[in-house]
């Protein structure tokens, strides 16, 4: 089958024939019609993450899928062929630029019946990471004050609205052009991070999604509450991570060190922070299928590119500022090429 792949670090993504997937007892082989684009790729490419998360070359890219069911394994009980289901797939069985892929049944879910499979595509990703800040970790309840940064952006876009619906008062930053476009999505103050500084207008907030990293991470810790925290998914890693990845004890201690400083910035504060790198997780897909279902949470999607234009997709993924996600969409036809604005 064809697939995206690189062969080394920093090296070019490329269109290969690669052998069919393996599918396991409990595996479900997808056929691919929509992949969502994320930084992440971009990031994996370059060799970012190649110490917490060292990958076997030739390596076929992709972190997410919407597809329909071809196969199942024997043991598998929750999916049947035919069925349209999405999933972000475990880290170490990434892949999803391709044209199949099998998916242990844990890490799938069915994509929201009211949903094209572009859209269904682009969100596995970054509603559980949304998910996994706001509800498993944050725990936001109605009338807590949450700050997410950029919030035009893929994971932006969706915490947004994930907040709004857990009742939240939400906050965040964005360009002066997509204030009014944040807004609709449910943001109750908008904060031009060209022309203000959001330390000047938040204080006493409960949580701060941070997906931008450096200074603005740690002047994210001054407009908390005591007691508040802030959730970053740029990093820096902290001991929770490397103790949840089972990372060796050299690379323990070098992320203790790597965050050392932004944890004793936040203790000072009576604050917290934590480094989050979201997982998957086929339950907390299925219940956010039932929230966009139920309309409280509708897809983002911006860039669409075909196919065969995988590798432009992931450029402009990585080189972020855009609304919304970029999607590699296998059913639209090369003719149209470069890329169409969708919402």
């Amino acid at each position: 089958m064809k697939a995206f792949v690189i062969d080394h670090y920093k090296g070019p993504l490329r269109q290969a024939e690669v052998p069919e997937p393996a599918v396991g007892a409990r595996d479900v082989l997808v056929e691919v019609k929509a992949a969502g684009v994320n930084q992440l790729d971009e990031k994996i490419r370059l060799g970012e993450f190649r110490q917490i998360l060292p990958y076997r070359m030739p390596l076929i890219l992709g972190h997410d899928l919407a597809g329909v069911v071809i196969a199942v394994g024997a043991g598998v009980r929750k999916f049947r062929p035919g069925d349209g289901v999405y999933a972000r797939p475990a880290k170490d069985r990434v892949g999803t630029f391709a044209e199949r892929i099998s998916v242990h049944e844990d890490d799938l879910a069915l994509k929201p019946a009211s949903i094209s499979m572009r859209e269904a595509g682009s969100l596995p990703l970054v509603a559980l990471t949304a998910w996994q800040a706001l509800v498993e970790r944050g725990n936001v309840n109605p009338g807590q004050k949450v700050l997410i940064h950029a919030g035009a952006g893929g994971v932006g876009s969706i915490a947004i609205q994930l907040a709004k619906h857990l009742g939240a008062f939400v906050a965040t930053t964005a360009s002066a052009s997509n204030a009014d476009w944040v807004r609709e999505l449910g943001a109750d103050l908008v904060i031009d991070y060209r022309s203000q500084d959001f330390e000047d207008v938040l204080h006493g907030y409960d949580l701060v999604l941070d997906s931008v990293g450096g200074e603005n991470l740690e002047r994210s810790l001054r407009v908390l509450r005591p007691g508040g925290r802030v959730i970053g998914i740029a990093g820096p890693p902290d001991p929770r991570f490397a103790k949840e990845i089972g990372a060796s004890a050299p690379l323990r201690l070098a992320m203790t060190v790597l965050s050392s400083r932004i944890r004793r910035q936040a203790r000072r504060r009576n604050v917290s922070y934590e480094f989050l790198f979201m997982r998957a997780d086929g339950g907390q897909l299925q219940e956010i299928s039932s929230l966009v279902d139920a309309g409280a949470i509708r897809p983002v999607v911006g860039q669409v590119f075909p196919v065969d234009q995988t590798r432009q997709a992931v450029s402009a993924a990585g080189a972020g500022g855009g609304r919304g996600k970029v999607v590699v969409d296998n059913e639209l036809p090369t003719i149209l090429a470069k890329g169409e604005e969708s919402s």
